[in-house]
């Protein structure tokens, strides 16, 4: 299967044709245009630090309904606690680079390069990324981050400072 070369208009190819892993592209930026239009289409960039830029479009795809998530009582007990403050779009930034240095601290490496800080921190100054920040008084201990269309959040990376669920 052929992985498509980007040039600088903003079209993708048709996601049905990504190869067996998902990739569909090679190439392009991280504009804001580029970036919405990508997720309009199914489409994400995910490339590791100094390679090109790789769109993928993996089928199928992972989603979570609300309606029918599951919290264990565990959770639900911590939760009822009062343990942590969950808020919302309160610290994109640092949410974003702590999913970036978790990472990278563990061993793992991470896609999240300052490049792609820049463009998602420009998106949710767009109202179209958005962060959910878990506190431990004014302690930032855990969070997640994703891109917003529509009726459909897609998360991209969290992290986690605490073991929140103690035995």
């Amino acid at each position: 299967m052929p992985v498509y070369l980007l040039s600088r208009d903003l079209s993708f190819p048709p996601p049905e044709i990504a190869d067996k892993s998902g990739l569909l592209a090679v190439g392009g930026d991280l504009s804001t245009s580029r970036l919405i239009w990508a997720y309009s289409q199914g489409i994400f960039p995910w490339y590791n630090p100094g390679e090109p830029i790789c769109w993928w479009s993996p089928d199928p795809r992972l989603i979570l309904e609300p309606a029918n998530l599951h919290v264990s009582r565990r959770t639900e007990r911590i939760i009822r606690q009062g343990r942590f403050q969950v808020t919302l779009d309160r610290a994109f930034r640092e949410v974003i680079r702590a999913c970036s240095e978790t990472r990278v601290k563990s061993g793992e490496g991470s896609w999240i390069t300052p490049e792609m800080i820049e463009a998602y921190t420009e998106l949710h100054y767009l109202g179209r990324t958005h962060s959910v920040e878990t506190w431990q008084g004014d302690r930032l201990v855990g969070g997640l981050y994703g891109m917003s269309m529509g009726r459909v959040f897609f998360g991209e990376s969290m992290f986690t400072k605490v073991q929140m669920l103690q035995k």
